[in-house]
Parts: structure tokens; sequence; C-alpha cells
């Protein structure tokens, strides 16, 4: 059974620490950066989804150093958040471009509808198939 999506600040966490350690500031910062300011993970949203990640084996405390008398506690993806980060990575990338794929479709028709290429169906006494005026 596949596992149920990540939520947006689980996958940004888990993809800010793809590049290697960081402590929870630096986790805060990469994703407010690499979401072009979009998304800002406050405090407690932000230790609740480590907290999560953490109970879930995804992510695992690397080390702990103190930093002017407060201890700062770096994280690290594990083996299986690397695993978990690459499927969700796949996941939106394939509905992603299910997406794109559709809306090309889309506009490829109204450019053909545009481009009068296809016209709508008339109906029986000349006017449109719907009731519609017929055009010029």
């Amino acid at each position: 059974m596949a596992s149920k999506p990540l939520q947006e600040p689980a996958f940004l966490v888990l993809s800010a620490l793809a590049a290697g350690p960081l402590h929870g500031y630096g986790i805060a910062q990469d994703v407010e950066s690499s979401s072009d300011g979009r998304v800002t993970l406050r405090a407690g949203t932000l230790y609740g989804a480590i907290d999560r990640l953490v109970a879930a084996g995804l992510v695992e405390v690397d080390h702990e150093e103190v930093v002017d008398s407060r201890l700062r506690r770096y994280y690290r993806l594990t083996t299986e958040g690397g695993s978990r980060l690459a499927a969700e990575a796949e996941r939106a990338e394939a509905q992603a471009r299910r997406a794109l794929e559709r809306l090309g479709a889309r506009r490829r028709a109204s450019a053909v509808v545009r481009d009068g290429a296809a016209r709508p169906a008339r109906g029986v006494a000349g006017g449109l198939a719907d009731g519609g005026a017929v055009p010029a």
C-alpha cells in the first residue's frame, strides 16, 4: 500500500535536509529560500514537522553543539527519509506532468477552434446544434 503523501512542510524539511545536516533555523531559511519566499515555517510548524519526521524514522539527530549558551541540534535524513523524499518528488513530478499534458491538449484544442479548423456541428435547419446563432 502506498504511503500517504507528505504535507508540504514535511516535504520541504526533507528537501532542505537532502543537501546535508542543518539546524532548525537553517532548515527554516532553506525552506523560505527554496520556495522563493512563498513558505515561511514558524517555530511551532517547523519543530512539529521535525518531531513527526523523527518519529517516522525519516529524520534523525546528526549532532548537537552549544552556541551562545544555547543548544543547537542538527538533523539529517535517514536512508528511509531519502527514499521517501525521492518517492514524493517522483509522485509530484508525475502529477505535474499529467496536468501540463492536459493543459497542452486543451490549448491545442483551443488553438484549432480559434484558427477555424474546427467548427461546431450544424443542426438540421442550418443553425448550431445547440440552438445558438449561426456565425456570419
